[in-house]
């Protein structure tokens, strides 16, 4: 995995690296102090992560992410910082960070941060592969996956985790999952009602059931944010599982500063649900 620091610090990118490249979490291939160059050595560099500082001369790091997301639309970026107000974490989120890491850098912290980025950036990239084969074979005939459930103990942790594994939908997510995984199913083109009706005969109740369990546990994810930006929980799931931008719009609802709730995208939970238990 490719690193790129951005701090008009030096000791902090010497910090940086050292801890990147000494744990073996990655390569750092480009270090600046400017963002205004960082942003023109982008463009001809190959780079996986980028981290930088919020506060920064001439150019602060949410528009730094901006200009970069623009010329490499692929980039995760970690953001680092001695800001602690709640409204500028929320902003850099919305921005399109994976992780926020307040200073000083604590190496312990930021090994961890760095190793959940690279997973969530190669589950992303596993998403898409996935897809594109699901999409490629359409229309062959269905493989049977191996019997062994190996992922039916890491779903049920994950739903445990959301708070949602004493809702009855939680039942129904697992009756779902276990059938796209044995049966290989792509279910791009598949309405959730359709789904629910290989099941039971009333899929409408089912449909509702998952919809509410799926909707708690990005609720449960959104109030785990607004007390902690960087509880485990909450930096794990609202990208991986949800809709970053839809878990941060319950926030605000949850804060009393929007009217509208977040919403879930079922079959895209689902999806992730898959992809994230098989990985």
């Amino acid at each position: 995995m490719k690193f790129y620091l951005v701090d008009d610090d030096k000791n902090i990118r010497k910090i940086l690296k050292l801890i990147i490249e000494e744990r073996n979490i990655g390569e750092v291939v480009g270090s600046y102090g400017n963002p205004e160059d960082a942003i023109e050595d982008l463009s001809v560099s190959s780079v996986d992560i980028v981290i930088v500082d919020l506060l920064m001369p001439n150019m602060d790091g949410i528009a730094f992410i901006k200009k970069a997301a623009e010329i490499d639309p692929s980039l995760a970026f970690v953001m680092i910082s001695q800001v602690s107000s709640k409204d500028m974490i929320s902003e850099a989120y919305e921005n399109g960070i994976e992780f926020y890491i307040q200073k000083p850098i604590n190496s312990i912290e930021v090994e961890s941060v760095l190793k959940k980025v690279k997973d969530s950036l190669n589950l992303k990239r596993t998403v898409a592969t996935v897809q594109n084969l699901f999409n490629n074979s359409l229309g062959s005939k269905d493989t049977t996956a191996p019997s062994e459930k190996t992922w039916l103990p890491k779903l049920k942790t994950v739903l445990q985790k959301l708070g949602i594994i004493g809702e009855i939908g939680s039942k129904d997510i697992i009756t779902l999952i276990e059938y796209i995984i044995e049966k290989n199913r792509n279910i791009e083109n598949v309405t959730l009602n359709e789904l629910c009706s290989k099941f039971t005969d009333n899929p409408k109740s089912m449909e509702q059931r998952i919809r509410r369990a799926a909707n708690t546990g990005m609720i449960n994810l959104a109030n785990l944010g607004i007390e902690d930006y960087s509880n485990d929980i909450f930096l794990e799931f609202a990208t991986n599982l949800y809709n970053f931008e839809q878990v941060r719009k319950e926030m605000d609802y949850i804060r009393g500063k929007s009217t509208k709730h977040g919403n879930v995208k079922i079959r895209n939970f689902l999806n992730s649900l898959v992809l994230y238990v098989q990985n």
